[in-house]
Order: structure tokens, then C-alpha cells, then sequence
């Protein structure tokens, strides 16, 4: 009989004064007391909602039993099943607006800790399990995948599990794409991401770090010379966007891009580093999602004294998870919100037309919700004669990101949006041309982990379809 508890098992973490001035993990994970006494809360729905509401599909009640019952390596291998990066997807995914949305649980309390069991179930795996994955026999099909991210990972990794010969290509020198630049070490360590690759190598997958697709090599030509006969472009959404305001080209103005890529993958926080980055004292964030939570909590462990985040709407319309909100109200992150930067000041003269001055501030103008938008939320306006100053030494742009127009521009008949978003059947990943699928923040703008590795997983599943019943096999 389940536990009928309505709180769930409170999470351990680091107390948030020790936490804000170092780049250590926040969360520190269930003991197996605490996971067993977690799960027994799990009803085990006849319908499992929680299932319905995971992209990738995850036999979520099943694992749990598992976990109830003690048997924490076969809970790993039913969610290994269906998910190429547990461990990621435990401590990234949004789970309180996916699965545990939907769980029953949560119509008379908490709903139950997915989430938090899923990660408990990875890294028990990875301190206790002994075995490991199974390489399958290669099929003699040859398939490439562009961008070693959380789409192109987790199409890699199923293709693999059907026995394709897989090649993932990668831009950068590290594979992991936004859960290695964009996801801070304290939400999300890198040795975890590394695991995980190594976990996809163990499966045969074949990883080519520092290639440029559009540059060292074409789509065009990984289909007509090298012999592959589909590939998956899963390249993400890192081209940052700006105001367009007064004072942008400041020194001291960064994208939340550039500042997390230098503190997550090129490890600037460290004493050791020779990455160079400003480490202010007044910093502003202007956006309201999990981006801006991330750089503005950066900004705080790098030492700033004062991080005020900017937001023109309300809290309720943020965008960020909830949890990242409170851990950064916790590690003395600020909140102005219904509040909106119109110029970025700076210490010479003419700030409008200055490229050489350091940032000294922002000018503000407050805000007023008014009639919602085409995404369901109020549309903000501004209050006249409301303006005023916020001192700042650096003002992080947290705006969102286009995909980046390379691979498109190089690449026959590759159908985009006015967005520069790669044109795909949100089922299968197929676009305008024959042979390529694509999937994630390429296709949908930026969005969530889960939602890219769910794109990922469908074109893994049509890409096999189209190899062996499209003529290709």
C-alpha cells in the first residue's frame, strides 16, 4: 500500500550562505532511505499520467516500484530504456511541468519526486552498478549526427541501441552541448555529462569533437561522398539576441551565452583559469528564464557584491522553474520586476555612441501588465515618466537565441522559418530534404533539455523507418 504522505522527501542541499560563493553542486541527492521512502508514495496509476506528460516516454511507475522495492540497477535499466541521459534529465528537466504535472498526487499535495528519483537512480547506478551497456551488432548502416547536444546525443544513443553505425560531429572541443557551456556546474557537474557520453561510446557511438558542419564539412557532402545515408541535425540555438538599446556595445554588456560559455566550459570561476572575465561588483540581468537564473547566480559566486534581475512582467509570468527562482532568492539574487532597461550607461561622455567606455549603469523604466499576447501572457507596457537609474558595472542579456544560420546557408533545399529555424514534422524530424531530420532547439528555438532529447528520440525511431522500409536498406 503506498504511503499517503502528501509532502514529498525534502531534498538535502548546500545551506544557500556557503553555497552562493562556490560552483559545488546545490543539491545533494536522496539517500537510499530517503528514495525508497519516496517512491512508496507512488500510487501506480492504472492510466500513469506521469508517463504521458515525459517526452521521451519513460515507464516512470515502473521504475519507482523498483526503487521501492530496493532494486535500484534493474530501476536504472527500465529508465535507461528510454533515456539516453538519466542522470541529466534528473537534475535539469522540468519536471513540475511535465510529469509530475500530471501526477495524481499532486491533486491533494505534493506530487511525487520523478525527478528526484530519476537522479537518484543514475548516480547509484554509476557509485554501485556492475553492469554494463550492451554494444549491439552493427547493421552496415551509416548514419550522422550534427551536434553532440541533448537531441543529437539521444538520437546518437537509440540508433546505436538498433545497431547503426553512428558519428556525431561536434563543433565544439567537448561533446554536450548547452548541458556543457550553457548549464551551470552547480546545477549540473560536468563529470555527469561526461559519464553519459561515455556511457553512448560504450554503445558504439563515435564522436568527432572540433568540426564545424557548414565549414570542415557539408551536410551535402556527408550524404554524397561519405557515405551516410540519413543524418540528424540536432545543432541547438546559440546565436544570442539583444535590446537593440542605447549603450549595448559598452564594455561590461555581455549575452548570458558568452558569460555562461566562459564560466561553464572554459571554467573561468577556477583560480587556474586563463579565461579572462570580468568579475564585477553591481551586476543587471535582464530576461526572467532559467538562462537568466543561471547567469545571475554565476554572477554571484564569481563574487559580485549586488545581482539585480530585470524582468518586465510579473514573477507569476517568469518563465524560470520555480525552484531556480527561490535557490537564487536564497543566494541573495534581487528581483525587479514589471521593469524594463531602455539604455545602458556608461562612464564617457556620449554613452549612445561610446564603444570604448565600461559600463556604469542602467536607465529603467517600470512596467504594467495589460492584454495578453499570442502566448497567453499579459502584454507589458510601459508607465510614463517612470524612469530611473540602476547602478551597474555589467548588464547580462538574457533574451533568448536564435539557431545559427550556417548549416542552413550550406546546406540544398533545406527548407527555414523566418526565425532561421530549420522547417521539421514535429513527429518524425523530417525536413524539405530527403535524408535529414532535425530536431530541438533548431527546429523549436530555445527551449527545454527534455523537449530536444524527446525530438531527438522521434527522429531516431523515423530515421530507422525511413532506412529500412524507405528503400535505403
Amino acid at each position: 500500500m503506498a504511503d499517503m504522505n502528501p509532502v514529498r522527501t525534502p531534498m538535502p542541499s548546500q545551506d544557500p550562505d556557503i553555497r552562493r560563493r562556490n560552483f559545488d553542486e546545490v543539491t545533494l541527492g536522496y539517500t537510499e532511505e530517503m528514495a525508497v521512502a519516496e517512491a512508496k508514495r507512488c500510487l501506480n496509476c492504472r492510466h500513469r499520467p506521469c508517463t504521458g506528460g515525459c517526452p521521451v516516454g519513460i515507464r516512470i511507475p515502473d521504475f519507482i516500484a523498483k526503487v521501492a522495492e530496493g532494486e535500484f540497477e534493474e530501476a536504472y535499466h527500465i529508465i535507461h530504456e528510454d533515456s539516453s541521459l538519466p542522470a541529466v534529465c534528473g537534475r535539469v528537466c522540468p519536471q513540475e511541468r511535465q510529469c509530475e504535472k500530471y501526477c495524481v498526487r499532486g491533486m491533494k499535495g505534493d506530487s511525487v519526486g520523478i525527478g528526484r528519483l530519476e537522479r537518484f537512480v543514475a548516480d547509484w547506478h554509476v557509485a554501485h552498478g556492475s553492469e554494463s551497456v550492451k554494444k549491439q551488432p552493427v547493421n552496415a548502416h551509416k548514419v550522422a549526427v550534427v551536434g553532440a547536444g541533448p537531441s543529437g546525443l539521444t538520437c546518437a544513443g537509440d540508433l546505436a541501441k538498433k545497431g547503426y553505425d553512428v558519428t556525431v560531429f561536434e563543433a565544439l572541443h567537448v561533446p554536450g552541448g548547452v548541458l556543457v557551456y550553457g548549464i551551470p556546474e552547480f546545477r549540473l557537474p560536468k563529470a555527469i555529462v561526461a559519464r553519459e557520453v561515455d556511457t553512448l561510446r560504450a554503445l558504439g557511438v563515435r564522436i568527432e569533437t572540433n568540426v564545424v558542419v557548414g565549414r570542415s564539412i557539408t551536410i551535402d557532402e556527408l550524404l554524397e561522398e561519405e557515405g551516410f545515408e540519413a543524418v540528424f541535425i540536432g545543432t541547438g540555438a546559440g546565436l544570442p539576441s539583444f535590446m537593440k538599446i542605447p549603450g549595448e556595445s559598452l564594455k561590461g554588456v555581455f549575452s548570458a551565452n558568452e558569460f555562461l560559455t566562459r564560466v561553464n566550459l572554459m571554467k573561468a570561476y577556477r583560480e587556474d583559469s586563463d579565461t579572462p572575465i570580468l568579475r564585477p561588483s553591481r551586476v543587471a540581468v535582464v530576461g526572467g528564464g532559467n538562462v537568466a537564473m543561471d547567469a545571475a547566480r554565476s554572477a554571484m559566486r564569481l563574487g559580485a557584491g549586488r545581482v539585480t534581475v530585470l524582468y518586465r512582467r510579473g514573477e507569476e509570468e517568469m518563465p524560470a522553474r520555480k525552484e531556480e527562482i527561490e535557490h537564487a532568492k536564497e543566494e541573495g539574487v534581487e528581483f525587479m520586476f514589471l521593469t524594463a532597461p531602455t539604455q545602458i550607461l556608461g562612464t564617457e561622455g556620449n554613452e549612445d555612441r561610446s564603444k570604448n567606455g565600461f559600463v556604469r549603469g542602467v536607465r529603467c523604466i517600470r512596467m504594467e501588465l495589460g492584454e495578453s499576447d499570442a502566448s497567453g501572457r499579459r502584454r507589458p507596457k510601459e508607465i510614463p515618466g517612470s524612469e530611473f537609474e540602476l547602478e551597474a558595472d555589467a548588464v547580462i542579456m538574457a533574451l533568448g537565441t536564435s539557431p545559427n544560420p550556417l548549416i542552413s546557408r550550406t546546406t540544398h533545399d533545406l527548407e527555414t522559418d523566418r526565425r532561421g529555424c530549420i522547417v521539421a514534422d514535429p513527429e518524425t524530424g523530417e525536413t524539405s530534404r530527403p535524408g535529414v531530420f532535425a530536431g530541438g532547439d533548431t527546429v523549436t528555438g530555445a527551449a527545454t533539455v527534455i523537449l530536444a532529447m524527446g525530438a531527438g528520440k522521434k527522429a531516431a525511431a523515423a530515421i530507422d523507418r525511413y532506412i529500412t522500409e524507405g528503400g535505403k536498406g
